[in-house]
């Protein structure tokens, strides 16, 4: 768990958003960037947000734990890639009242193991089957958004063992998202939120 958060959950609730448009909640994905970096960026795949959110405590990191550097850009934020290779960003987003929003942003499916709290893994290393992990331990997701940038957009409901099969018939970056309300409260910064959402993100590349 990243070190800002002090949480006491008990359980977690998917709940995802059921359609596109105005109800699409937006996400921070990431993607390749030249000279074979990786950019994390907010809104949605469609709508990217021209100016990037006001994040707390946010961190990269490779698959082995050790921190990434970061630049901050008004529409993004470059990480030091290599895009060949599975990275993670993770920030918060406070709103009005007692909420916040945790996003947990991963590029690459060569993993199967989750490294942050909330995350979609494929079952095998390249694969199109997924999983989601919340701290470690496998969970159902009630359906899993899918974004690509050939405009093909999908919700995709898992099977019973909670697993979510995508094919890729398209070349280009895929995204996918779930979203899930956690019950309890968190701290960060010392302040207390007592409505907390965490929103995971698996971005990769089809090549042609």
């Amino acid at each position: 768990m990243p070190s800002f958060l002090r949480t006491r959950t008990c359980a977690i609730a998917i709940s995802l958003c059921s359609a596109w448009g105005s109800a699409h909640a937006d996400y921070i994905w990431l993607a390749p960037a030249a000279g074979g970096a990786i950019e994390a960026r907010a809104g949605t795949l469609e709508k990217p947000a021209a100016q990037f959110p006001d994040v707390k405590n946010a961190r990269a990191f490779a698959r082995n734990g050790q921190d990434v550097a970061v630049t901050r850009q008004p529409a993004l934020v470059s990480i030091a890639g290599p895009a060949k290779e599975d990275v993670r960003y993770t920030a918060g987003v406070a709103h009005e009242g007692k909420s916040v929003t945790l996003y947990h942003a991963k590029w690459g499916r060569s993993e199967t193991k989750a490294l942050s709290d909330l995350e979609l893994v494929p079952t095998e290393p390249g694969g199109q089957v997924f999983k989601l992990v919340w701290k470690g331990q496998p969970v159902a997701a009630s359906q899993v958004q899918v974004d690509t940038s050939a405009g093909w957009r999908r919700a995709l409901k898992p099977a019973a063992d909670g697993s979510v099969h995508m094919e890729t018939p398209f070349p280009g970056l895929y995204v996918l998202e779930v979203t899930a309300k956690v019950n309890g409260s968190v701290v960060i910064d010392g302040v207390k939120y007592e409505d907390v959402r965490h929103t995971a993100t698996l971005s990769f590349e089809v090549p042609r």
